[in-house]
């Protein structure tokens, strides 16, 4: 469907260097809003991040708000998408251990949008609200039905779904949000190590 404009008409579609510019602007303000967070970012800073003149940034983005809207819709659904991933049918601590490692290689890939994700919860989920309360949650309920069945079914030692998930998030997207501190007290990344211990810790913790 082609986007519209405020007067009702379609849009043309966007030249290669308006999407070239468009992509830069949003790759700017993913490096600021991710270090200073919404509050400290302002346009001027992203319009420089981004080597174009503020001006010519509000031709593609009417605000800040705008970017930032932007940048977190694009970012929910690749959230999303490794505990989407988690098969019913499959082996249950398999499952669980592949979504560890798809939440850490996450982290490691992708730390700016951990970090923009984090700023977003931390200031009180101001743009995110509605879709923690429920697009988020169905599909915790969702999973966390189906791993409350591999428990019934005698599959996975006894745990609490939801808390089972909290974990994960909270021991996978910490090698990203903490990034500083973890690069301070180890002299550097360990991403290797990390998917080893939690592949340990989660593994003893599920298996009956």
């Amino acid at each position: 469907m082609a986007d519209i404009s405020a007067n009702g008409a379609p849009k043309p579609p966007q030249t290669r260097i308006q999407r070239r510019k468009r992509e830069a602007i949003l790759e700017a303000g993913l490096t600021i809003f991710s270090e200073a967070g919404f509050r400290g970012a302002t346009l001027d800073r992203i319009a420089s991040e981004a080597g174009l003149s503020k001006p010519n940034l509000l031709y593609y983005f009417a605000s800040k708000d705008a970017i930032y809207d932007a940048l977190l819709h694009g970012l929910l659904e690749t959230w999303l998408d490794p505990l989407r991933a988690l098969d019913p049918q499959g082996e249950p601590v398999d499952e669980i251990l592949a979504y560890v490692r798809r939440k850490l290689e996450m982290a490691r890939d992708f730390p700016r949008e951990s970090r923009l994700f984090a700023n977003e919860i931390i200031q009180g989920a101001p743009q995110m609200q509605a879709f923690l309360e429920g697009e988020l949650r169905d599909l915790v309920d969702q999973t966390a039905a189906v791993i409350d069945g591999w428990v019934a079914e005698g599959r996975l030692a006894e745990v609490d779904a939801r808390h089972l998930i909290f974990s994960i998030w909270a021991q996978t997207q910490h090698y990203a949000d903490f990034d500083v501190q973890v690069r301070a007290v180890l002299g550097g990344q360990d991403f290797e190590g990390a998917a080893r211990h939690l592949e340990t810790l989660f593994g003893r913790m599920l298996k009956t």
